[in-house]
């Protein structure tokens, strides 16, 4: 596709929602829609606040650019609710999408195609705590939320008990996993290529929210300080899990390097697009600019569609 035909598109970026996460998503979208309008393309901005999918259908766009990031914008319903309506969108498919959201059967696809993933369990009452065979220090986590919404680093049972109690509030279950030390990276896979590793350097205990979104609470290296056998078998990790979970169009896959063993921690299918954000910072480095990354998922939502 020309770079003209883009001009001529009606987009809709999806935003907001429903999720612990619409801030984030907020933010993304806010970001995206000013890069596409600065380019010359007729913009709508829905803000996804409530079960409400008439807006989309009202705004007959050309293509959907999916910055949603959570519970009904990234775990399969909205992309379900797109290809109902024949509407073209950016990011993942449905199976992909649902997938992806549960960690936990996320990690139980990336065993069983012997990608290395830290111990985990899943429990989904506190009463469970008792009969946890697990070496603190841990990671409870929800099963189902990103942007490291209400991940707490636990070291005895007293916490544990109080994260289980904090997570269910906002989620499901909980994710149980095992703490390995080791060198925090990030790999942004775009059709089926990874883009420049990114090692993570937290001011904080660990990568939470905080370090995520506010600027200057993390260090973000490119290229990541590993050797070339650890680079490789890395993304060899990343390419892995991107291809089990059917995502390898657009998925960042996040690892811990641990003594030559690369640890999926998880992966993400509608990454962020903050000025904070890892997957646009990792295009840079490569010689894509913020456009040009935005019209490659375009190009592939259309494509799509097409075929």
């Amino acid at each position: 596709m020309k770079k003209a035909d883009l001009k001529k598109l009606k987009i809709v970026v999806l935003k907001g929602g429903l999720s612990k996460e619409r801030g984030v998503s907020l933010v993304t979208g806010s970001a995206i829609a000013k890069e596409l309008r600065a380019n010359g393309h007729d913009v709508a901005e829905i803000d996804i606040n409530k079960r409400d999918f008439s807006a989309v259908l009202k705004a007959k766009s050309d293509v959907v650019v999916n910055g949603l990031h959570g519970t009904y914008g990234e775990d399969g319903i909205i992309q379900g609710m797109l290809e109902f309506y024949s509407i073209p969108y950016t990011g993942c498919g449905v199976l992909a999408s649902a997938l992806v959201m549960d960690k936990a059967k996320a990690k139980e696809i990336m065993l069983s195609n012997n990608i290395p993933t830290p111990a985990f369990k899943v429990i989904t009452d506190i009463k469970e705590l008792a009969g946890l065979k697990m070496k603190y220090p841990l990671y409870f986590k929800p099963v189902d939320n990103g942007s490291s919404v209400g991940v707490y680093l636990v070291k005895n049972l007293k916490e544990a008990k109080i994260a289980v109690n904090e997570i269910l509030k906002i989620g499901r279950a909980v994710l149980v996993e095992q703490l390995i030390k080791g060198t925090e990276i990030s790999l942004p896979v775009l059709n089926g290529r990874v883009l420049p590793v990114i090692e993570i350097v937290p001011q904080n205990e660990f990568y939470d929210y905080d370090a995520k979104y506010t600027a200057g609470k993390s260090a973000h290296i490119i290229p990541a300080r590993l050797s070339k056998p650890e680079l490789k078998k890395a993304s060899k990790a990343a390419l892995d899990t991107a291809r089990a979970l059917m995502c390898e169009e657009y998925v960042r896959v996040d690892i811990i390097m641990d003594k030559g063993v690369p640890y999926v921690l998880e992966a993400n299918t509608l990454p962020g697009m903050t000025p904070t954000s890892l997957f646009p910072e990792s295009a840079k480095a490569a010689g894509i600019s913020f456009y040009k990354l935005l019209t490659i998922l375009i190009e592939g939502a259309l494509k799509k569609k097409n075929v």
